[in-house]
């Protein structure tokens, strides 16, 4: 039997990181909560409006359309960023000097601040002193994302493409240099294919890292907000608006505050059922499985 007395003083340590997430996190968002079965009209007052706030958001044609704008947009995203970025984490070297260089320029966009980011694309874009722009007008092909929707869905996502793809291709060779030699040598010895030394070692042994690399990108683009709004503003019409610009523009541009706090309560719930659901599914979809022959 095990008579070593416990030491409660380890509490001491974590407990600066309880105060630090209440201040941050809990109390906001206790206030937020707060706001979105109340009403104001100024002066501190405030009178009881229970559910009506989420009733009305969830019957708005306006939440409806921002809703889907962003899970188009998210899905869009993870269907170019998941798949490049395993590709691009393939090419990549597993030894010598060429390493680091490579390590060194995929972190490099993700360095850039986001409105840092919106902005350069802005600039990018524009077609009388933007690079891409210039040489989309020179050649005949009519582009401009602050009048056409079309253009600025698509000036948006490779914006996107551009910025977070080096995060997914960070993690999933995070999984490959992970992969012992000895994996790839019976490999050889079988005479496996290149397709089944990927299909039956390398994304097996990258599942744990790309579940990671899918609920991240998830969360960040059906998050976005920064980049379309420097970008585009939510435009052209409402056809960039989406849920974080939406709520941003109920809370400050009409100081709505009952709608917007119950808007991010339902926003916050949308991220959090469907992070639930990614991980889920990807947990279940063979991580834990005996491994195959290769051969």
């Amino acid at each position: 039997m095990d008579n070593k007395p416990f030491n409660n003083r380890a509490w001491f340590f974590v407990l600066p990181v309880f105060v630090l997430v209440a201040i941050s996190a809990i109390i906001p968002l206790m206030t937020v909560v707060n706001y979105s079965v109340q009403d104001t009209f100024g002066n501190n007052q405030f009178f009881w409006a229970g559910t009506e706030w989420y009733s009305d958001v969830l019957s708005s044609s306006r939440f409806h359309d921002a809703l889907v704008r962003n899970l188009i947009f998210s899905g869009i995203i993870l269907a170019i960023e998941i798949p490049l970025g395993i590709a691009i984490a393939l090419t990549m070297p597993r030894k010598g000097i060429w390493v680091p260089v490579c390590l060194i320029l995929m972190a490099l966009p993700l360095l850039i601040p986001w409105n840092v980011v919106g902005t350069i694309w802005q600039v990018f874009g524009r077609a009388d002193i933007g690079l891409m722009g210039r040489i989309l007008a020179e050649l005949g092909v009519d582009y401009n994302y602050a009048t056409n929707w079309l253009d600025a869905w698509i000036t948006i996502i490779i914006m996107d493409v551009w910025h977070w793809t080096s995060l997914v291709v960070l993690l999933c060779y995070s999984g490959l240099v992970a992969i012992p030699e000895a994996y790839y040598q019976a490999a050889r010895i079988d005479g496996a294919s290149r397709w089944k030394v990927f299909r039956y070692i390398q994304l097996p042994k990258m599942q744990r890292v790309l579940l990671i690399a899918v609920l991240l990108r998830f969360m960040d683009s059906f998050m976005i907000y920064t980049e379309p709004f420097v970008l585009t503003g939510g435009g052209p019409g409402n056809s960039t608006t989406f849920l974080s610009i939406d709520l941003v523009k109920m809370a400050i541009g009409q100081f709505d505050l009952g709608p917007a706090a119950a808007m991010s309560i339902i926003y916050f719930l949308i991220i959090l059922l469907m992070s639930w659901v990614f991980y889920t599914l990807m947990t279940n979809f063979g991580v834990d499985a005996p491994e195959k022959e290769v051969d």
